[in-house]
């Protein structure tokens, strides 16, 4: 039986209920834009499904909560499917538990072109082109499992190239065992390759926007190419119009580039370099150096007010959505040789820091404060050792601020 080649688009993870997170402060210039992001960039998926003429569409769960996402999402995919069948392109999608199938609003209808795998049944369906049939695609809608059941996944034997879409997570070995050619995965916003030992292979697709700093670099699609010998290529496309960044900075670096400011600086027009016309979000953790070369970087609360304002409002903007300065953990050998309050406040710091300050008793101060949320009471009466060390090194920061007479700052 000749083979032919063929080309197929992998996407999952739309989440069109889930807005951009992570930002305390919401730039108005970019409200619209930030608005729109997820949307466009499902968009994207349908464009690229007709510009790069694929014989079908894979989707691997999780594209919206239907009530969540309301009409408008709904609509969107609607529109989307649509417009492939007018292109004569087929739909596979393989619901995760955001987009449940039982959730789908029974008055709208799906295109004739789109299979929505149900729950608890596999079901293969051939993809069939001019009269042959070019491959196999194998898919079942996740059941609230937390990995890909494969054994669940079982067919019967076929020569034709087999494409499978699970939703959750899954690991190479696994997924060995359904010995299909290509693992259509989703249920993970990152993008991960997986080596199953497949012919293709087995794809994390990731979410073709990113949503979050938990989420950093770039998010899109897999478009694969399989040619008449069942040998496959995999290209991935990015189509996000917003890009996280999360971004650590040591002692070390701050000092070669000269100063704080200097620093943050370089690393921005990196980032645009590197990331072109894309707008960044950009979440900053910096540690400072301790001991007698201590690094000044100032009141953090204006260093992140320079910062947007210096590159939140350019076209592509590069704004910062968090600025964490981390506290040294050594003051200048000279402050605490001081026959002072300050020197006699260092020497007890670095006393409980030696013992990771076990013996710090954080209760009383719940205590004193009967409004204290639950989870912050919890917190402070049993700190992790983590916390501890974290606490201490603002505690520290504090005291040397206030007893030489600088600003308090907290964060």
């Amino acid at each position: 039986m000749a083979a032919e080649s063929f080309r197929f688009l992998h996407a999952s993870d739309f989440h069109l209920e889930r807005p951009m997170g992570d930002l305390d402060e919401l730039p108005p210039h970019l409200l619209e834009t930030l608005a729109n992001a997820p949307w466009k960039a499902a968009e994207a998926v349908f464009d690229a499904a007709i510009v790069e003429n694929v014989d079908f569409l894979v989707l691997a769960g999780d594209l919206l909560n239907p009530a969540m996402a309301g009409p408008r999402g709904i609509s969107l995919l609607i529109d989307g499917f649509e417009r492939l069948d007018a292109e004569g392109i087929s739909v596979f999608w393989a619901a995760g538990e955001t987009d449940d199938p039982q959730k789908w609003p029974e008055a709208i209808s799906l295109p004739k072109n789109v299979t929505l795998f149900p729950r608890g049944r596999t079901e293969s369906i051939p993809v069939v082109r001019g009269g042959n049939t070019i491959c196999m695609v194998i898919g079942r809608s996740s059941e609230g499992r937390s990995t890909v059941h494969v054994p669940s996944y079982r067919i019967d034997p076929t020569d034709y190239f087999t494409v499978a879409i699970g939703v959750g997570g899954a690991d190479a070995a696994a997924l060995a065992e359904g010995r299909f050619d290509y693992w259509a995965l989703g249920g993970r916003h990152q993008r991960q390759e997986l080596e199953d030992g497949a012919t293709v292979g087995a794809y994390y697709c990731g979410s073709p926007q990113g949503r979050s700093l938990d989420e950093p670099g770039a998010h899109g699609y897999s478009i694969v190419d399989v040619d008449s010998d069942g040998n496959g290529r995999v290209r991935h496309v990015d189509c996000d119009t917003f890009r996280y960044c999360h971004i650590h900075g040591d002692a070390t670096e701050i000092s070669m580039a000269g100063d704080i400011r200097q620093f943050l600086s370089q690393r921005i027009q990196r980032l645009q370099h590197e990331q072109g016309d894309r707008n960044l979000l950009i979440g900053w953790d910096l540690a400072l150096a301790g001991g007698d070369a201590i690094q000044a970087v100032g009141d953090p609360a204006q260093l992140l007010k320079w910062l947007r304002q210096e590159y939140g409002h350019g076209k592509p903007s590069a704004w910062t959505v968090n600025l964490k300065v981390h506290p040294p953990k050594t003051y200048p050998k000279s402050w605490q040789e001081e026959d002072t309050i300050l020197g006699d406040f260092l020497r007890v710091t670095e006393r409980h820091r030696k013992s990771s300050g076990s013996e710090l008793n954080l209760k009383p101060a719940t205590e004193e404060h009967v409004g204290l949320p639950s989870t912050s009471d919890t917190l402070l009466a049993e700190p992790t050792a983590t916390v501890r060390a974290e606490l201490l090194d603002q505690a520290a920061l504090l005291g040397v601020e206030l007893l030489r007479g600088g600003k308090v700052n907290l964060s």
